[in-house]
């Protein structure tokens, strides 16, 4: 029986904007989809106990079915996976999360938003049933993404083959992703490619490079949705518009 888990995550700069307004609900709403499991995980805020009462809120309201805090299970994660701070310098800040996330998930497939991340307005009611069709179809693609802000030339030439409704070729972002949970709880976090050097340096080892090389050297593809896309916005980069978002409940602000 195949089984799905919908999680994302917040940290200090960006949980009152996901947890105080209603774009955590907009964001599952968006997917369209009966989840067995929906988690927020909690990383790295000042004050744990004022997040969880917002957290709790969305329980109650049966937004979401529980929320994690990342630093309970990051030591357990780092042992199962092979890894350590050390190993993962810098990138730990940027890792741990998703890693973390990994470990705990049990069902068949896992689909990760970041926080500042959510499908557009009006997307295809089924473009999650796509997505785990061309991961039960093919298992040489890891991970099916919808395409990135509405790029979807970009997303054609960084492909070499297609489908009726995705773009086929390398990459990785852990901005979204659609993953079988088995695929990604292995020993697969060390490995290096060439081409994953694009990746920020600021991030060192990070998860999305780690996958990323991984991927390529095994020929591992990931498939991008040619008819619906994901938008994202930094909102650390922008924090008068977000304290204005929050201020009025959010629908202006990132609500495309």
């Amino acid at each position: 029986m195949m089984t799905i888990t919908f999680e994302t995550k917040v940290w200090e700069n960006d949980w009152e904007l996901v947890l105080k307004t209603s774009r955590l609900e907009d964001l599952v709403r968006r997917c369209n989809h009966q989840f067995n499991n929906r988690i927020l995980y909690i990383n790295n805020v000042k004050n744990p106990l004022e997040v969880e009462g917002y957290a709790q809120r969305l329980i109650d309201k049966g937004v979401i079915d529980q929320f994690v805090h990342v630093h309970e299970y990051a030591d357990a994660a780092l042992a199962f996976f092979n890894l350590s701070k050390e190993k993962l310098g810098k990138g730990y800040y940027y890792s741990i999360a998703e890693l973390v996330s990994i470990y705990l998930t049990e069902t068949t497939y896992l689909l990760h938003f970041s926080s500042d991340t959510i499908p557009e307005k009006n997307i295809s009611s089924n473009w999650l049933d796509q997505g785990i069709q061309v991961l039960e179809e093919n298992t040489q693609v890891k991970v099916f993404n919808l395409t990135w802000d509405k790029k979807y030339k970009e997303a054609q030439s960084e492909s070499f083959d297609q489908n009726p409704n995705s773009y086929l070729g390398y990459g990785f972002s852990d901005q979204m992703y659609l993953v079988r949970t088995s695929d990604f709880r292995g020993a697969i976090y060390e490995e290096i490619n060439a081409a994953s050097e694009r990746y920020p340096s600021y991030g060192g080892e990070l998860f999305e490079k780690r996958v990323d090389s991984w991927m390529r050297n095994h020929q591992f593809l990931r498939a991008t949705y040619k008819h619906g896309s994901y938008l994202h916005q930094n909102f650390t980069k922008n924090p008068l518009a977000k304290r204005i978002a929050i201020a009025i409940n959010y629908p202006t602000f990132l609500s495309k």
